[in-house]
């Protein structure tokens, strides 16, 4: 595999020279230890042996039944898509749009463009487009939460437990295929294969000590002064992204979309994000209290799961960004490496906290019994998928090499 000489780190912006990878091996960053190339041996074929497979899942997950709840006689059962219809239905239209981006589009969208960058390759045809086609991959992967919601199908089983009994559908067992088949592909994936193989038009490559911009997608090194587009703004001649030094507005825009999810991170918490109704009987559960139900029930270890995810990380996400956004505000050159490390813990731990929205929606799904039992989402579950959105939002917005910028 043939690489360019030289690689700009994403996270810290040092520019530096890149050896012949061997099979297995990894290239991290000399400077903030970030990870730059990993070398993947027959990544083309296994991807797209894995992406037919993942879409063939991807089919079955949607259109055969999915979970089915009985209780006295009376049996609930749904599809992956029926919390969104009935989410949409009770007015959550955001959360519903919310879950159904993250659990079912977003991993489906990826594994059909997939399917369209990995075939044209196998057959050694680049059609038009291509380069922007392969950037929209990266761009949807960190939105695709079906190991989440996983682990929501989990937590929501063990709710229900005492109250009725669970039957699985084909359409759960597709879908864990599909959570380990998608896994699969994009660990085998070497984006730098795929990039390597669009021609690119002639250019001029930087010279020694010449300022460069590196895109963030196709992590294409281009001289400073690459001539602008008609909009003049310069873009990236390998993907078409809009090139920058730094991200535009990083620290105004992290810092609105923080104070935003730091509003909302009250209201979330001690407000009720679903409500049961079981026998007349009707209980309002916060994430605290869903928590504490799970310790109750003898479940400590996905009890802590859940706390860890829904309140402990959130909060941790908040705190940790003030952190950076303070440090570059005020010019603090102390521990740049372990800041870069702490908003590398953002991109890792955000998504998780999307599983007590997933819980909710499964309930919500499963537990429409009329009058026997029933289960509606409340206000602090649309509070809390806007915290878990913003913080996310805001992680994107940061720009990590701002940390070593400066004496």
């Amino acid at each position: 595999m043939v690489h360019d000489a030289l690689t700009q780190c994403l996270e810290c912006d040092l520019l530096q020279r890149m050896p012949p990878l061997g099979p297995g091996s990894i290239l991290r960053c000399v400077r903030c230890g970030a990870l730059l190339r990993r070398h993947r041996p027959a990544s083309l074929d296994r991807t797209l042996a894995l992406t037919l497979a993942g879409l063939i899942l991807f089919v079955a997950a949607n259109g055969f039944p999915f979970l089915a709840l009985e209780m006295r006689g009376q049996v609930q059962a749904t599809n992956l898509a029926s919390g969104v219809f009935d989410l949409y239905r009770e007015g959550m239209w955001g959360l519903a749009g919310a879950v159904l981006f993250t659990s079912i589009l977003a991993p489906g969208l990826q594994l059909f463009l997939l399917l369209l960058v990995l075939v044209p390759l196998w057959r050694g045809r680049l059609p038009a487009g291509f380069g922007r086609l392969f950037r929209q991959v990266k761009t949807l992967a960190p939105w695709g939460m079906m190991d989440v919601f996983m682990l929501g199908i989990l937590v929501s089983t063990v709710k229900l437990a005492d109250l009725a009994e669970i039957i699985p559908g084909a359409g759960l067992y597709a879908f864990a295929l599909l959570i380990l088949v998608l896994a699969a592909a994009q660990a085998s994936l070497d984006p730098d294969i795929v990039w390597s193989r669009i021609p690119l038009p002639p250019r001029r490559p930087p010279q020694p000590g010449e300022p460069t911009l590196v895109c963030h997608c196709c992590e294409l090194i281009s001289p400073w002064n690459l001539p602008p587009d008609a909009r003049d703004r310069r873009r990236c001649p390998r993907c078409g992204a809009i090139l920058h030094h730094r991200k535009p507005r990083s620290l105004q825009r992290a810092t609105a979309l923080l104070v935003a999810a730091t509003i909302l991170y009250l209201p979330a918490n001690l407000l009720p994000i679903m409500q049961t109704t079981s026998l007349g009987q009707v209980q309002s559960d916060t994430i605290l209290s869903g928590a504490i139900y799970l310790l109750q029930s003898g479940m400590w270890p996905l009890a802590l799961v859940v706390f860890v995810a829904s309140i402990f990380v959130p909060l941790l996400k908040i705190l940790i960004l003030a952190l950076l956004l303070a440090s570059i505000r005020w010019g603090w050159n102390w521990r740049r490496r372990d800041r870069t490390r702490l908003y590398r813990i953002l991109e890792l731990v955000g998504r998780w906290s999307m599983v007590d929205i997933f819980v909710v929606t499964i309930l919500v799904a499963l537990v429409q019994l009329g009058n026997i039992a029933n289960v509606v989402a409340q206000p602090g579950a649309a509070f809390f998928a806007a915290v878990v959105v913003l913080t996310l939002l805001a992680a994107r917005s940061f720009d990590p090499r701002l940390i070593w910028d400066g004496p």
